[in-house]
């Protein structure tokens, strides 16, 4: 998946959203695939949701704004129609890459800001050129956070880390995030291509099955119950001992051989 908006820095408007919603619900249904690898377009990763797209009367003069530069006398939707249009747009778009069965890896270089930023964190492994730019900037401008950032960045880094980035708008480099536990590696960027690829190869040759269901497992008990989290535990390894991967894996144990996992 590669976000390419790049005369926009890669901010997404509604119809940017909505084909990244629709490009994963189509991945989490083809049992072909391993694994989702989220890219974007020259030099920014995302630089947020782009409201002067949503800010605009309709789709089409949107993008005649985004080329001009021109926000004109346009009919501006009421405020309420953009919160109603949250949890159908970037909510899921956050909502999907939590809870998808396949283990997600994103690129990011530049600037990963707002949504961009939540993005990178919702994925499973985020590797980063190490002077990228991961930045919640709402603050700044005024408003409120979105997109989950007050759900995301506490458990990864906790509340006063979390406070620095949100209430202070704190921008925090690549190498920085990595220090932090934000995200799961920093790299100097002639080698960020290189290694993100070797991540994605690396997870589609794994038990995809067992992989979705530890990833489920693991979102879960960040709500529950230790007695709940066993019991998902429990429900996820009767589902994972059912496939051709599992039994691969022991024979393998036994065989004393590396396994040759088939994602079935």
């Amino acid at each position: 998946m590669r976000i390419d908006r790049e005369n926009r820095r890669n901010a997404l408007d509604q119809e940017s959203t909505l084909r990244l919603v629709r490009l994963l619900e189509d991945a989490a249904l083809d049992e072909s695939l391993r694994a989702v690898h989220l890219t974007a377009a020259g030099r920014d990763f995302c630089s947020g949701s782009d409201w002067v797209s949503a800010n605009s009367g309709s789709a089409a003069n949107s993008a005649n704004s985004a080329n001009s530069g021109d926000s004109g006398d346009r009919e501006r939707p009421r405020p309420a129609s953009l919160v109603r249009r949250l949890p159908l747009q970037s909510h899921r778009l956050i909502e999907l890459l939590l809870t998808i069965h396949l283990p997600v890896v994103a690129t990011v270089r530049g600037f990963a800001a707002g949504l961009g930023c939540q993005l990178a964190l919702a994925a499973d492994f985020t590797v980063a050129d190490e002077d990228a730019t991961f930045w919640e900037p709402f603050v700044h401008r005024g408003f409120t956070p979105d997109t989950g950032a007050t759900w995301l960045l506490p458990r990864l880094v906790g509340l006063a880390r979390a406070r620095r980035m949100l209430l202070l708008g704190e921008k925090v480099s690549g190498a920085q995030a990595a220090e932090w536990g934000l995200i799961h590696e920093a790299v100097p960027a002639p080698d960020l291509d290189d290694r993100s690829n070797e991540l994605v190869a690396s997870l589609a040759k794994g038990p995809t099955v067992a992989l979705g269901l530890t990833k489920q497992s693991l979102l879960r008990a960040a709500e529950a119950p230790l007695t709940r989290a066993m019991s998902d535990e429990s429900y996820a390894l009767e589902l994972a001992a059912r496939t051709a991967d599992f039994k691969e894996g022991l024979a393998a144990f036994k065989a004393r051989r590396d396994s040759d996992f088939t994602g079935r």
